[in-house]
């Protein structure tokens, strides 16, 4: 029910964000971006004004899940969406058809993963059988199972591409382990109500729902050589037009930059 759910949801906004853009593929002047609100939609705001110096508008749609941006952009209703990491988009085009792939034209920044809990201050506390809940966005769980094996409460088989790990490459599991899916924006209300003994969450729902993912998580993604940086992505064939470029030139400008050190002191990280 809970999927039918989500959805029916995601299809209205799609459809919403057809009937609001219809003109946006033709329309010169205005770029149209979908995003989710921490941190994407917060850096756009500040790509705003460098925008209008080269003279574009943005028009920002923000939404709070991970099913409705890749399509909106897919069918025109948006000239770019911003809001994904490299495996994501890799997955999404997997199924998509030719003529609905998208192209990652800009690599912006890195929001470490986080292991959170309400109950314990140390994996040392641990018990056996403990539930994990984890995003049931299968291009993540390459990256609990690395944290889980890094900290040494799994292994993987050998020979298994982390990047497309999932839970049937777990080896071994000493302690237990059970793990819960939920849909990623679920994964901070999760651990609010104390659902799970631990609980993965990703940046962008850890920042919007007000944890510091340097001060309260237990175990943090390094950002070194990390591979699920978040990008902005366009319908293939629209990256050479003229408004997708100066995205590209503002989003990954000094000033871009600067800010996104300034404002999120490592929590979140330009690429």
């Amino acid at each position: 029910m809970k999927k039918l759910l989500t959805l029916i949801i995601s299809t209205i906004l799609i459809l919403g964000l057809a009937s609001c853009n219809q003109n946006s593929i033709d329309d010169e002047s205005t770029i149209y971006v979908v995003a989710t609100a921490v941190p994407h939609a917060e850096i756009l705001e500040q790509a705003r004004p460098l925008l209008e110096d080269l003279g574009y508008d943005l028009d920002v749609t923000v939404v709070s899940d991970y099913a409705t941006p890749n399509p909106a952009v897919a069918n025109g209703s948006a000239d770019a969406n911003f809001f994904q990491h490299i495996p994501y988009l890799d997955l999404y085009n997997e199924s998509a058809d030719d003529d609905a792939q998208l192209l990652n034209v800009a690599n912006i920044h890195i929001e470490p993963l986080g292991l959170y809990s309400k109950r314990y201050s140390s994996l040392d506390e641990l018990p056996n059988n403990a539930t994990i809940i984890i995003s049931n966005s299968t291009s993540d769980h390459g990256r609990f199972l690395s944290v889980l094996a890094n900290e040494g409460l799994i292994t993987l088989k050998d020979a298994v591409d982390v990047l497309t790990a999932t839970l049937e490459d777990i080896e071994t599991n000493p302690k237990n382990l059970s793990f819960e899916q939920v849909n990623p924006e679920l994964l901070f209300s999760a651990y609010n109500n104390d659902q799970g003994d631990l609980i993965f969450i990703n940046g962008n729902f850890a920042l919007s729902g007000g944890l510091n993912p340097l001060e309260d998580v237990l175990v943090l993604e390094s950002p070194d050589d990390n591979p699920y940086v978040n990008v902005l992505a366009v319908l293939e064939g629209r990256e050479n037009l003229p408004k997708i470029q100066a995205l590209i030139e503002v989003l990954t400008s000094d000033t871009i930059k600067t800010f996104i050190e300034t404002e999120y002191q490592g929590t979140v990280i330009p690429a």
